[in-house]
């Protein structure tokens, strides 16, 4: 197994729920540093002047790695900050780990698929 835990899918979309506020500041202060041309996966500004001139991160960076940790210290794979693409680890009844999947704009966790296929191999939760 890759992951030491798994969730049911009531528990997936339980915490979901609990972490939807953390999940929107997540989109929105990712969506700031965008706007002030902050690249978060290279701490810096797309014009490579350092971090932000001062030697420290932006405040909108810092809160985001809160977010982050929040998000991932549940057991959760944060795939897409941008969009908030989320997989859950389960196990499947024939004992096959999976992702229960969700993204951003999705009510609840309506999708998983198989570790190897990722988000292009989603298929409809009736099918888990």
């Amino acid at each position: 197994m890759l992951h030491s835990r798994h969730f049911s899918l009531n528990e997936a979309n339980s915490l979901l729920n609990e972490l939807k506020p953390y999940i929107n500041e997540m989109i929105e202060l990712k969506s700031k540093l965008n706007e002030k041309g902050y690249d978060v996966f290279r701490h810096q500004y797309f014009g490579g002047e350092g971090p932000n001139g001062t030697g420290t991160f932006p405040e909108e960076m810092e809160r985001l790695i809160d977010c982050i940790k929040v998000i991932a210290s549940n057991g959760i794979m944060i795939k897409s900050i941008d969009n908030a693409l989320l997989d859950f680890p389960h196990i499947r009844a024939n004992g096959e780990e999976v992702y229960l999947c969700w993204v951003y704009g999705e009510e609840d966790i309506q999708y998983w698929h198989r570790v190897q296929d990722g988000f292009p191999g989603r298929k409809d939760i009736e099918e888990l």
